[in-house]
C-alpha cells in the first residue's frame, strides 16, 4: 500500500478554490442530520425493549446493532463495486437524488416495523432495521461529503462538526422521546412489548417521505461532482485505508458503549437503575457530542480569536442548559393531560432536582473545553487529545465500579463528539472528485458499529458483567488516537497532498 504511485486526484468542482459558502443548502442538509441521528439512537432503547420482549441474552440483543450498522457495508461496499467497475454513482445522479433514494429506502425499512410487531417477529425487526440502514448508508455517502464541499476545503472540518452537532440534537432527543414513547406511551398491559414501537416507526416512515418530497422539490447546487474514471484509485491513498479503519474504530467504540448504558446503569455494581431512569444518561451521554460538536466547530472555524473564545463558553453553555432543560421535560405529565401551568411547575420542579446530577456532568463540560484549548485548532491533533481522554475514562469505569464509572461512562460522549467529523474531513482532505468514492469506503467503515457491540456483549456475556466488556471501546479508541496523531499524514507527502 503505497501512495508513491498513485494516481493525483481530479480537481473538484467544490468551492474551496472560490471559498464561495453555501448557507441556504447547508442548511438544508443539517435536518437529515438531524433526522438520521435521532432515528439511529432509538436502537439504544430498541435493545432493552427487544432483550425483554423475546427473552434475549446480550450477544442476540446487540446483533440490532449489528443488523442496522451491517446495512451500511454491506450498501457502501455496493457502492464502491459500482465506483470502482462503471464510475462514481454520485457524481452521474448528484447529491440530490442520492439523498432521496436513501429517503425512500429509509421509509420502506421504517414501514417494515408495523408487520413485523404484528406477527411478533424479531427476525423482521432486524431485516427492517437493515434496510433502513441501507438507506442511511445512502444517505452518509451522499450527505457527508456534500457539507465538505458546500465552502472552502480548509474549513471542512468546521462545516462537518457543526452538521453533526444537528445529528447531536437529534441524537440528545431521541433517548427521551424514544424511551417515553416506546416504554410508557406505547406500552400496555398484557401486550407483546414489542408492539409498542409500531406507531413510533410509522412516525419515521411519514417524515422521511415528507422529506423526500421536500428535497425532491428544492433546488440544490451541483458542487463538487465530476467524472471519475472506473477503478479504486481512492485505495491507493495510505491515509485513506488507515481512516477507513479509524471510522471502524470510532462507530464500534461508540456505538458499544452507547448501546450499554441502560443496562451498564442497571448492574447492581454501578448504579441499580431501571431503564427509564436510566435513559435520561443515555440523553446525557449523546448530549454530550451536542455539546463537543457545536464547540468543534467554532474551535475549527477561521473567526476572529477573540470571538472564538467567547463563543467557546457562551455556546456549549447554552447547549448544556438545552440539554438540563430537555432531560427535565415532564413527558408524563403532557401525556397524562395535566393543564399547561401543571406542566410549567413540573419541569420547573424537575429542572431543579436534576441539578444533582448536572452538577457533577459541569466538571466534565469544563474538560472538554480545556482539552479544545490544547488542541489549537487542528483537527488530527484534537483527535488525539480527544480519543487519548476516552482511553483513560475508560479504563477507570473498568477498574472501578459505582458512580465513578457510571459518570466516566456517561462522560466518554462529550470527548467522541469530534471523532466522525475529523475523521471524516482528515481522510477527504485533498481527495477532489475521488471525495463520493472515498465517502463510500468511510460509511463501509461504519461495520464497526455491527461488529464491536455483539463482541462487547459477548465479553459481558463471558464475565457476567458489562464492566471488563469495555475493554473492547478502549482498544477501538486507542487506533482512533493513533490516527489523529500520525495515522492521518501517512503517505500524503508521497502522493503530492501536503503533510
Amino acid at each position: 500500500m503505497t501512495s508513491a504511485n498513485a494516481p493525483a486526484p481530479l480537481a473538484s468542482a467544490s468551492t474551496s478554490a472560490g471559498g464561495q459558502t453555501y448557507r441556504g443548502p447547508f442548511a438544508i442538509m443539517t435536518v437529515l442530520f438531524f433526522m438520521w441521528g435521532f432515528m439511529t439512537v432509538f436502537n439504544d432503547i430498541l435493545i432493552p425493549r427487544f432483550k425483554e420482549a423475546f427473552t434475549l441474552d446480550y450477544f442476540q440483543a446487540m446483533l440490532v446493532q449489528f443488523a442496522f450498522f451491517g446495512a451500511y457495508f454491506v450498501g457502501s461496499l455496493i457502492y464502491f463495486i459500482i465506483s470502482a467497475r462503471l464510475g462514481d454513482p454520485i457524481a452521474k445522479i448528484g447529491y440530490k437524488n442520492g439523498v432521496i433514494i436513501g429517503l425512500l429506502l429509509s421509509a420502506f425499512g421504517s414501514a417494515l416495523f408495523w408487520p413485523a410487531a404484528t406477527i411478533i417477529s424479531y427476525p423482521l425487526f432486524l431485516v427492517a432495521l437493515f434496510i433502513v440502514g441501507i438507506g442511511f448508508a445512502m444517505l452518509q455517502i451522499a450527505a457527508n461529503p456534500y457539507v465538505t464541499i458546500l465552502g472552502p476545503e480548509r474549513t471542512a472540518s468546521s462545516r462537518l462538526n457543526l452538521a453533526q452537532a444537528f445529528n447531536s440534537v437529534g441524537t440528545t432527543t431521541g433517548p427521551l422521546i424514544g424511551g417515553f414513547l416506546i416504554f410508557q406511551y406505547f406500552a400496555k398491559a398484557n401486550v407483546q412489548g414489542a408492539d409498542s414501537v409500531k406507531v413510533p416507526y410509522l412516525m419515521f416512515c411519514i417524515a422521511f417521505l415528507i422529506l423526500a418530497a421536500i428535497f425532491f422539490v428544492i433546488k440544490l447546487p451541483h458542487v463538487g461532482e465530476g467524472t471519475v474514471e472506473p477503478g479504486a484509485g481512492a485505495l491507493k491513498y495510505p491515509h485513506v485505508v488507515l481512516g477507513v479503519v479509524a471510522i471502524f474504530m470510532y462507530v464500534g467504540g461508540e456505538v458499544s458503549i452507547g448501546s450499554s448504558i441502560i443496562n451498564f446503569l442497571g448492574q447492581a455494581n454501578v448504579a441499580a437503575m431501571s431503564a427509564i431512569d436510566a435513559k435520561n444518561y443515555v440523553a446525557l451521554f449523546w448530549g454530550g457530542m451536542l455539546i463537543g460538536r457545536f464547540m468543534g466547530a467554532i474551535e475549527l472555524s477561521e473567526m476572529q480569536k477573540i470571538n472564538k473564545q467567547i463563543l467557546l463558553i457562551i455556546v456549549p453553555l447554552l447547549a448544556y442548559l438545552f440539554l438540563w432543560a430537555a432531560i427535565s421535560a415532564p413527558l408524563d405529565a403532557m401525556h397524562g393531560g395535566t393543564s399547561l401551568s401543571g406542566v410549567v411547575g413540573l419541569w420547573e420542579s424537575n429542572f431543579v432536582q436534576n441539578w444533582a446530577m448536572f452538577k457533577i456532568y459541569l466538571p466534565l463540560v469544563a474538560l472538554c473545553w480545556l482539552m479544545f484549548q490544547f488542541g489549537k485548532a487542528m483537527a488530527g491533533r484534537t483527535l488525539f487529545i480527544f480519543a487519548a481522554t476516552i482511553v483513560v475514562l475508560l479504563a477507570i469505569a473498568i477498574i472501578f465500579g459505582g458512580k465513578p464509572a457510571m459518570w466516566c461512562v456517561v462522560g466518554v460522549g462529550l470527548f467522541t463528539s469530534i471523532g466522525w467529523p475529523n475523521i471524516f474531513s482528515l481522510a477527504l482532505d485533498g481527495m477532489g472528485t475521488y471525495k463520493s468514492q472515498v465517502s463510500s469506503l468511510l460509511v463501509m467503515a461504519i461495520l464497526g458499529g455491527a461488529l464491536l457491540p455483539p463482541l462487547m456483549g459477548k465479553v459481558a456475556d463471558i464475565a457476567h458483567s458489562l464492566q471488563p466488556a469495555f475493554i473492547i471501546p478502549l482498544i477501538a479508541y486507542a487506533y482512533v488516537g493513533f490516527y489523529g496523531w500520525k495515522g492521518h499524514k501517512i503517505g500524503r507527502s508521497q502522493a503530492g497532498l501536503g503533510a
